[in-house]
């Protein structure tokens, strides 16, 4: 199956609304995920998008402690103590599911394998350089976890994040200021606010949410571009 992600041909403002919750946030990225795809879910808000993939729709989950064919989260009487995520958080399985070993897992991750990976980040720069491990300050505790492979491993990756961090400061950055996971990885940024298309020629806005382009300009010390 093929497993090309879809570009939209121009850009689009949504004006009429606030910024993306969560869950919207979640079900965006589902829905750019192409059908067939197998796709791994980071650690955190990531997760989510597991909730919101279409049935049928030929997505296969891995996680990176050795499953294929994970499902939504698990609740109530679903939840198995012995069925986790990455992330410890309780999950369900879907017909099909397979186990494996940390050590097969990550040759999954670093050979390519993996047609995307959804990951969380503290900065991404203009050229999709991606820092999501760190943020440098002295008493935070690093958790390089396996993003590293998952970021030179998988054929497209997607992040999800804020724009802009709790002191107003973008995220979306010329040069990332905290140490690095991934050089030029990063293909999408999905932020509650607009969703980012990142490649050589830089970073284009593909959607916004409640806000304009021109406001997002402002606001950012990147160029953006827009489709069309």
């Amino acid at each position: 199956m093929k497993t090309t992600v879809k570009t939209p041909v121009k850009t689009v403002e949504h004006l009429g609304r606030g910024p993306l919750g969560r869950d919207e946030l979640a079900a965006l990225v589902a829905r750019d995920i192409p059908p067939g795809s197998f796709v791994n879910l980071g650690i955190g808000q990531p997760t989510t998008v597991a909730d919101h993939l279409p049935a049928g729709s030929g997505v296969v989950l891995h996680t990176e402690n050795g499953m294929l064919g994970m499902g939504p989260a698990a609740h109530g009487d679903e939840i198995d103590p012995d069925l986790t995520n990455a992330g410890k958080m309780p999950v369900t399985e879907l017909p099909g599911a397979s186990y494996f070993h940390h050590a097969d897992s990550f040759a999954m991750m670093r050979g390519g394998h993996l047609d995307v990976c959804v990951l969380g980040a503290f900065q991404v720069s203009e050229r999709g350089d991606l820092a999501n491990w760190h943020t440098g300050a002295p008493d935070a505790i690093p958790a390089v976890g396996g993003a590293m492979d998952l970021a030179t491993g998988a054929k497209q990756v997607f992040v999800m994040m804020t724009l802009f961090a709790k002191d107003g400061t973008p995220k979306l950055v010329p040069e990332c200021t905290y140490p690095l996971t991934g050089l030029a990885c990063v293909s999408r940024v999905y932020t509650d606010l607009a969703v980012f298309h990142i490649g050589p020629e830089g970073v284009t806005v593909a959607e916004t949410y409640g806000t304009s382009v021109a406001e997002l300009a402002s606001r950012l010390e990147v160029t953006v571009r827009t489709l069309g």
